[in-house]
């Protein structure tokens, strides 16, 4: 059974704070370039270069990723390595998923980064942090802390792929 934790609104607040964070750690957004990991943390950070457009008056690139090729439990093969069509040299990289959970995905993303390019930064966006790491990763930016048990899960929803917005728990 579902329960809503985080309402549409809530998470349009969580997103802006998000934003606000970014723009004042660089300092402006010059160099920035998101990397979305599929799915929902391309949307995340759609929204996220929305937002910086309205601020700042800037186009930030988004690069989806798909990370499944880097994965460390991808035992079949089947995923294709990412190649960007954005320059990330030097960059100011921001990492955008949606829920940060073990920390597996978002070091498959980090090593698919690097295959691409030596960004300048690398900082990582989430909407929900869960808790429960296997590995020595934090997130930068959060929208939300969510203290989970590890049978629980966490789903976000976002209208671009699910058709309303908002953070369950089941």
């Amino acid at each position: 059974m579902a329960k809503e934790i985080v309402d549409a609104m809530a998470m349009q607040r969580a997103l802006t704070r998000i934003t606000y964070e970014i723009i004042e750690k660089n300092k402006g957004v010059a160099n920035l370039v998101i990397v979305g990991i599929k799915t929902r943390g391309v949307f995340i950070g759609q929204r996220i270069a929305e937002r910086l457009q309205q601020l700042e008056g800037a186009t930030i690139p988004v690069i989806p990723l798909d990370i499944t090729h880097y994965r460390d439990d991808d035992t079949d093969g089947n995923g294709e390595k990412s190649s960007f069509n954005v320059d990330i040299d030097n960059k100011r990289i921001i990492l955008v998923d949606d829920v940060l959970f073990t920390g597996r995905t978002i070091r498959a993303a980090l090593d698919a980064i690097m295959d691409n390019g030596r960004p300048a930064a690398v900082n990582l966006a989430v909407l929900v942090d869960r808790g429960h790491r296997e590995l020595p990763i934090r997130a930068d930016f959060v929208g939300k802390n969510i203290p989970t048990a590890t049978s629980e899960k966490i789903r976000v929803n976002m209208k671009e792929f699910d058709g309303m917005d908002g953070i369950e728990i089941r």
